[in-house]
């Protein structure tokens, strides 16, 4: 049954933030893996004993992904046949919020962690730096998640 506050597309909107959330995250969170990886392999020929040491910022891009998995399950949850409009755009706009604000944490991880490893391995006192700059760059979509967590709470509506 639709209604003008309910009509049949309204779960679209929610799917569509559910798997934006996913996606985009998982864009940044491969991108800064990659990146990042190439500058450990890079840095590891002159320095293979730094291997372990340099492998924080392809943790740090892998922790990004679980941002969105966090969100498009929360809003998978809420996904139901009859859903309000509004329901349909708050959940939308979650996934958008965690979504881009991820795949923006990404591409820094993966950028200062392929500078800052080949750096590190010149000049170890680099290293401190690059660990403040990547928890910068990781509380970009930690704020992100924050947003996507307070839309998704106040999304709760029925038909």
């Amino acid at each position: 049954m639709s209604t003008d506050l309910c009509p049949v597309y309204a779960p679209f909107f929610g799917a569509l933030g559910c798997t934006s959330a996913i996606v985009f995250t998982c864009f940044g969170a491969a991108y800064g893996t990659a990146k990042a990886g190439v500058g450990v392999c890079s840095m590891a020929v002159l320095r293979p004993d730094l291997v372990v040491k340099n492998i924080v910022p392809i943790v740090m891009a892998g922790i990004i992904g679980i941002y969105g998995l966090v969100v498009s399950v929360l809003i998978a949850n809420d996904l139901k046949q009859t859903l309000p409009l509004y329901t349909g755009f708050i959940q939308l706009g979650a996934g958008l919020a965690v979504g881009l604000a991820g795949m923006a944490a990404g591409f820094a991880i993966g950028i200062v962690g392929d500078a800052g490893v080949r750096g590190s391995a010149q000049q170890p006192r680099l290293y401190v730096g690059m660990i403040l700059i990547l928890i910068f760059a990781e509380v970009l979509g930690l704020y992100g998640l924050i947003v996507a967590l307070l839309m998704n709470s106040n999304s709760s509506g029925s038909c």
